[in-house]
């Protein structure tokens, strides 16, 4: 099995709030991969004493451990059980209430030697590859579909739509949210290989326009992932006087990648 994880911050002198990691059984029978993009707050008060990197090493730890221990769960119990216990660590000092407690977006993928079982919360993106070489990518798009009026950047939504209904959805303090993700399951003889981005890198599809999903996952198997971000950051740096592509939002955001070729 080909695995490569690689996860960059957006600038050297701040913490990357991107969680990843993979985990594969001794058996070798299945697996799991973990992939967060944590939600940068303003500048101002959120209710919370912690990090946004506190938030999704929390709860992308408890992400990776219920999906690989617990494979009577179902994905979307495993979110609810992993936010219901990242919650619980600091609800005694931090207002979990606030429009603005950490969140994050989510994407966990779990395989065994019969299924590939998929969940996608907000905009991060899972690309799965078939055995012939077709590319399909699984979005939880309601971001997408929120009025720019909405919107404080090209990449960042006003508390007002977060979520609510109307809006879209992260995980943050409340476990009825794993209801909202989009979830799925695929005969693992129609997966060949899984590709899990946040949207530092879904910029090259999504904001840059350099090819399509297909084309970013050939890129992705030919050079690697971290060569792959190191395009995305090419891109990031031309475009920072221009501003043609990234017109309000961040020149460079934290980028994280995870592949698992079966």
């Amino acid at each position: 099995m080909r695995i490569e994880l690689t996860t960059e911050p957006g600038a050297p002198d701040r913490p990357n709030e991107d969680y990843a990691s993979i985990s594969v059984p001794a058996c070798g029978q299945g697996g799991s991969l973990v992939v967060l993009d944590g939600v940068t707050p303003p500048p101002t008060e959120d209710g919370c004493l912690h990090s946004v990197p506190w938030f999704t090493a929390r709860l992308g730890s408890a992400l990776a451990e219920l999906s690989a221990s617990r494979r009577d769960m179902t994905l979307r119990s495993i979110l609810a059980a992993a936010i219901t216990r990242t919650a619980d660590a600091h609800r005694p000092t931090c207002d979990l209430s606030h429009p603005r407690t950490p969140q994050a977006t989510v994407v966990l993928a779990r395989w065994d030697a019969e299924r590939v079982e998929h969940l996608v919360l907000s905009d991060s993106a899972l690309l799965v590859e078939a055995p012939d070489g077709a590319v399909s990518v699984l979005l939880d798009d309601r971001l997408d579909r929120v009025p720019r009026a909405s919107l404080v950047s090209d990449e960042v939504a006003d508390a007002t739509v977060r979520n609510k209904e109307g809006g879209f959805f992260t995980a943050a303090a409340d476990p009825t949210v794993a209801t909202r993700a989009v979830t799925g399951t695929l005969p693992r003889t129609q997966v060949r290989a899984l590709a899990a981005l946040t949207d530092g890198v879904t910029r090259w599809v999504e904001k840059f326009h350099e090819g399509d999903w297909a084309e970013l996952f050939a890129l992705i198997r030919k050079e690697g992932a971290e060569a792959v971000v190191a395009r995305v950051r090419a891109l990031e740096d031309a475009d920072a006087q221009a501003r043609t592509y990234l017109r309000h939002g961040k020149t460079h955001d934290d980028a994280t990648l995870v592949y698992a070729e079966f």
